[in-house]
C-alpha cells in the first residue's frame, strides 16, 4: 500500500506544507553547498589548487572548476529525470541528497596542490561534477513534490519554496564566510575554508529526516501504474528528448536571467568589486548577505502575487524591468558605499529573484505529467550549464578585456534578461494557442 492511502485526513491536509518545507530545506542544503563552492571559487581555491599564476588566470581556473559542475548538471537531470519520472520524486530526491553530501564533504577533505600537485585541482573537478549531478537531479523533483502537492490556484507560491533554497543557502554560506575571511589568512587558507565543506554533513541529516515525511506526490501517484506502463515501454527521457526538444529549448532561454542573475550578482560580483574596484571582500559580503535577506523576503511575496495576477504575465513584467537595472547598479556600486553596494544590487534582485520565484512553478505545467521531471530538469539545467557555470568567466573575461569598466558588463547583464522575456512570451503565445484550441 503506498503512502498516501494509508495517510489520515490531518495527515494529509498537511503535506502540501510538508512538501513545501522539504523541498525548501533539500534546495537550502543544495544550494549552500554550491555557493560555499562558489564563494570559495572567487576567495580561496586561485590559492589552494591554483598557486603560482597571476591572479585574473587564478581566478578564471577557479571559476572554470564551479563551470564544470554546470555542465554535469544536465547529466544529473537525464539520471534522476528518468528515476523520478519512473519510480517517483521522493525517492529520486533521497538519492540526490545524500550524492551532494558525500560529494561537499570530500571537497572538504581535498589536499592542497602544495601537499599532492596536480592531482589536487583533478580531485576537486571530480568531486564537482558529482555536486553538478546532484544538483541537476534534485532541483526537479524538488519542484514537483512542492508544487503536485499544492492546491490549484497556489502552484506558484508553493512551489517557489524550492527556490528559496537558493537565498536562505547563500545567506548561510554568507554567514560562514564571514567568519572564515575573518581568520588570518594562513589558517583560512589552510583549514578554515574547510569548515563549511564538512559541517554541511548536520544540514544534511535534518533534510533527511524532514523529507521521510512527505508523501508521494498525489499527481504521480494516481497515474502511477499508467506511468510505470509506458515508462517499461520507452524510456521519458527519451520521449521528452524525440518530442518535445523544441520546447526544451525555449524553456531553456526562459530560466536565463533567474539563473544567470544568482552567479552573476553572488559571485561575479565578488570578484568584480574586490579585484577591479578595490572594496574590502568584507564589505561586499556583508552587502551580499542584506542583498539575500532582501531576496528571502520577496520571493514569496512575489509567488503570491503571480498567483494573483497571472505567471506568464508577472514574468514579462520582471525580466523587462531587469533588462534596464543593471545600468543602475553599477552606478550605484562604484560609489564603493556599503549603503548604496546595497540599494543597487537589491534592486537588481528584486526582479531577476522576484521571475526566479516564479519560473519554476510556470514550467512545471509545460511538459506531461509522465515526462516532467525529465522535462523541467533537462531544460533548466540545460540552461545552468550554458548560462550559470559561464557566467562568472564570461564576466571576468570581459571586466579584463575593457579594463574593468561597468557598461559592457551592464549590457552583457540587459542581453541575459532579454534572452528570458523573449522565450516567456513566446511560451505564453504557446500557452494561450493551447487554450483557445
Amino acid at each position: 500500500m503506498s503512502s498516501s492511502l494509508s495517510t489520515t485526513p490531518r495527515q494529509a491536509q498537511a503535506q502540501p506544507i510538508r512538501a513545501a518545507l522539504g523541498s525548501f530545506l533539500g534546495t537550502l542544503i543544495e544550494w549552500f553547498d554550491f555557493y560555499i563552492y562558489a564563494t570559495a571559487s572567487a576567495l580561496i581555491f586561485s590559492h589552494v589548487f591554483f598557486p603560482g599564476s597571476s591572479q585574473l588566470v587564478g581566478t578564471l581556473s577557479s571559476f572554470a572548476t564551479l563551470a564544470v559542475g554546470f555542465l554535469a548538471r544536465p547529466l544529473g537531470g537525464i539520471i534522476f529525470g528518468h528515476l523520478g519520472d519512473r519510480f517517483g520524486r521522493k525517492y529520486s530526491l533521497i538519492l540526490t541528497l545524500f550524492l551532494m553530501g558525500a560529494s561537499t564533504v570530500g571537497i572538504g577533505l581535498l589536499p592542497s596542490y602544495a601537499q599532492v600537485g596536480v592531482m589536487a585541482p583533478v580531485l576537486l573537478v571530480l568531486l564537482r561534477v558529482l555536486q553538478g549531478i546532484a544538483v541537476g537531479g534534485e532541483w526537479g523533483g524538488a519542484v514537483l513534490l512542492a508544487s503536485e502537492h499544492a492546491p490549484e490556484r497556489r502552484k506558484s507560491f508553493y512551489a517557489s519554496f524550492a527556490q528559496l533554497g537558493s537565498p536562505a543557502g547563500l545567506i548561510l554560506s554568507l554567514l560562514v564566510f564571514r567568519y572564515i575571511s575573518s581568520l588570518p589568512e594562513a589558517d583560512m587558507l589552510s583549514w578554515g575554508w574547510r569548515l563549511p565543506f564538512v559541517g554541511s554533513v548536520l544540514l544534511l541529516l535534518l533534510a533527511f529526516v524532514i523529507r521521510r515525511g512527505v508523501n508521494e506526490s498525489p499527481e504521480f501517484e494516481a497515474q502511477r501504474a499508467k506511468i510505470a506502463e509506458r515508462s517499461e515501454q520507452q524510456s521519458p527521457v527519451k520521449v521528452v528528448l524525440r518530442d518535445s526538444w523544441p520546447l526544451i529549448l525555449l524553456v531553456m532561454g526562459a530560466c536565463t536571467i533567474g539563473i544567470s542573475s544568482a552567479y552573476f550578482t553572488n559571485t561575479f560580483m565578488i570578484a568584480y568589486a574586490t579585484q577591479f574596484m578595490g572594496i574590502n571582500s568584507q564589505v561586499i559580503l556583508e552587502c551580499l548577505s542584506v542583498v539575500a535577506i532582501v531576496q528571502l523576503i520577496n520571493q514569496p511575496i512575489a509567488a503570491w502575487l503571480a498567483d494573483k495576477v497571472g505567471a506568464g504575465r508577472f514574468l514579462l513584467l520582471t525580466s523587462g524591468i531587469s533588462i534596464l537595472v543593471p545600468y543602475l547598479m553599477f552606478n550605484l556600486v562604484g560609489t564603493g558605499s556599503s549603503l548604496m553596494i546595497i540599494l543597487g544590487i537589491s534592486l537588481t534582485k528584486i526582479f531577476s529573484s522576484a521571475f526566479y520565484a516564479v519560473i519554476a512553478g510556470y514550467i512545471v505545467n509545460i511538459f506531461p505529467l509522465h515526462q516532467r521531471y525529465s522535462g523541467i530538469s533537462l531544460a533548466y539545467q540545460g540552461c545552468g550549464a550554458l548560462i550559470g557555470g559561464t557566467t562568472p568567466m564570461l564576466g571576468t573575461l570581459i571586466a579584463g578585456r575593457f579594463g574593468g569598466q561597468w557598461w559592457p558588463l551592464a549590457v552583457f547583464y540587459s542581453l541575459l534578461a532579454l534572452t528570458s522575456f523573449v522565450c516567456v512570451a513566446l511560451l505564453v503565445l504557446r500557452q494561450s494557442r493551447r487554450a483557445r484550441a
